[in-house]
This record gives C-alpha cells, sequence and structure tokens, in this order.
C-alpha cells in the first residue's frame, strides 16, 4: 500500500481554517489536517506558541503549509517537529523580504496603535463597503476572516514585525503571487510564482493549488 502523506495547514492572520475549504488533494495519497488559530498566552513568544500548535501533529514526518503569518508559524513549528517539507504561501521566508513599511512599523511600535479593538467588533463588513466589487471583498473578508480576538490580534501583529529571522532556510518552499500587495514580489528572493495571484490567492487560486501542489509535495518542483 501506498503511503499516505500527511498535510497539516495554517491560515493567514485572524483567517479561519476554511480558507483552505477549496484545497482538495487525491485522497489515496494525502491527508489534509487544518490547524485552527490558537488564542495566545500572556507574554507568550513565537517559538512557545508555534511549540504549542505542534501538539495536534501525531503523524511525522509531516508536510506544514502556513499562509501569510501562518507561512511564519510554520517554520517556527518545523523547529519543534519532523517535517519532510515546509511550504509557505503568499508568505515571507526571513524579515529580510518585509516590505519597508512592515520595517517601520517595527522600530517605530506603531504597531501598538492599531485599532484591533474595532476590528475584532465589527460584525457586517459588507456594510462599511461601496460598490459591487468591494462589497464581494468584504463579504469574503467577514467570511473568512472570523478570528477576531483582541488578544490575538494585538500578539500577532507584534510577532509578526519583530520576527527575528534573518536567514532565509534554502529547503522552505515559498509560492508567491506576483499581485501580492502585503508582501510585494520585488521583495521576495527564489520562490515559486503565481502570475496574478494576489494575497489571497489559496482562496480564489484553489485550482492552481490543487494541480500543482500534489507534485511539489512529492518531487522537487521546477
Amino acid at each position: 500500500m501506498e503511503r499516505v502523506t500527511h498535510v497539516f495547514f495554517v491560515p493567514g492572520m485572524a483567517a479561519d481554517v476554511s480558507i483552505f475549504e477549496h484545497i482538495k488533494l487525491p485522497e489515496d495519497r494525502f491527508a489534509i489536517h487544518l490547524i485552527p488559530w490558537k488564542i495566545p498566552k500572556k507574554d507568550e513568544s513565537l517559538p512557545d506558541y508555534a511549540k504549542r500548535m505542534t501538539v495536534v501533529i501525531k503523524n511525522e514526518p509531516c508536510v506544514l503549509l502556513g499562509v501569510s503569518f501562518g507561512g511564519i508559524v510554520v517554520q517556527e513549528m518545523s523547529k519543534f517537529i519532523k517535517a519532510s517539507k515546509v511550504i509557505i504561501v503568499s508568505s515571507v521566508k526571513c524579515n529580510a523580504e518585509f516590505p519597508n513599511r512592515i520595517r517601520v512599523v517595527g522600530k517605530t511600535k506603531a504597531y501598538r496603535f492599531f485599532p484591533t479593538s474595532l476590528i475584532s467588533k465589527i460584525e457586517n463588513w459588507e456594510k462599511l463597503a461601496f460598490g459591487d466589487f468591494a462589497k464581494k471583498r468584504a463579504a469574503l473578508y467577514q467570511k473568512y476572516l472570523s478570528v477576531k480576538d483582541k488578544t490575538y490580534l494585538d500578539w500577532s501583529i507584534e510577532k509578526i514585525v519583530h520576527w527575528d529571522k534573518t536567514e532565509p532556510d534554502p529547503d522552505i518552499i515559498h509560492i508567491h503571487g506576483d499581485k501580492d500587495v502585503v508582501f510585494p514580489i520585488i521583495h521576495i528572493k527564489n520562490c515559486i510564482i503565481i502570475k496574478g495571484g494576489t494575497h489571497a490567492m489559496i482562496i480564489n487560486r484553489a485550482r492552481w493549488f490543487n494541480d500543482n501542489l500534489p507534485k511539489i509535495i512529492d518531487e522537487n518542483y521546477g
């Protein structure tokens, strides 16, 4: 019997695991596991949090896949478990790939003034949007960005801007869209580029991932 590869998915910041609802891998070869966000403990470090996120992993070696902030977290998780591959999507491999605005926010500590308390209380994002496209995008945000706990949001923002990884791991498999406005492609090195891919491409380009993830996981891609 062919061995099944266990793939653990971590969503982006504030996102629910439902962002992976359209990701389908051949069930005879892969087992998909979704890891939701936990509420961080007071003053919990990123490595300690990442270690807690690995508690649900009972199948090693495994594949870790993280989106955006989840991409940062799976890199930290890989320090505590045996991962055969670490795949990041719409994310960064080290803090050198951050855009300048994130570095400035980290140095000035301006993130402390980000109104996370307001975000956590917004119940109907569509009401704040104007125009058909904006309303559709707001509906997506409300559906998928459901982790609105202020403690989690404050902690996540702080850990992103102060991530201290300075050198990229050459073994990381990085998938990135050339239209990503959160982490612009101009700052990203050594990645699989998705033409027209945005920061949300795990949702709106799911077909590409379904077609390509199996071979990316099974062998060297490219």
